[in-house]
């Protein structure tokens, strides 16, 4: 039996459901494609945790990338490790064993 006007079936509103959620953006993107959310936050390099904006003990690091004669490139390597990681005092071995995997892959 047919519904009157404004009124839905069950499965309709299920459907609809579905529509919308596969469709939902997560990220603010503009026209060109570009992400241009205010805030997104960095994760740690090392334990792949997110580091929040209240986290003032977490680091930011650019390593410099090098030549065979020891010039500098121009080029470098972000690395970012969160103040839990810092209080542990495992940033330094952290950050030799992210270098050494970098520079494996980078072929040097």
């Amino acid at each position: 039996e047919p519904l009157g006007t404004g009124e839905w079936s069950k499965a309709e509103g299920e459907e609809k459901k579905a529509e919308r959620s596969t469709t939902r953006q997560d990220t603010m993107i503009n026209d060109e494609g570009q992400n241009v959310d205010l805030y997104i936050p960095r994760k740690c390099s090392w334990s792949n945790r997110l580091i929040g904006a209240k986290d003032h003990s977490a680091i930011q690091l650019n390593v410099g990338h090098l030549d065979d004669k020891g010039v500098y490139t121009g080029k470098y390597t972000t690395f970012a490790i969160g103040g839990a990681v810092r209080h542990r005092g495992e940033s330094d071995s952290g950050l030799d064993h992210l270098w050494s995997k970098k520079k494996a892959e980078m072929g040097q």
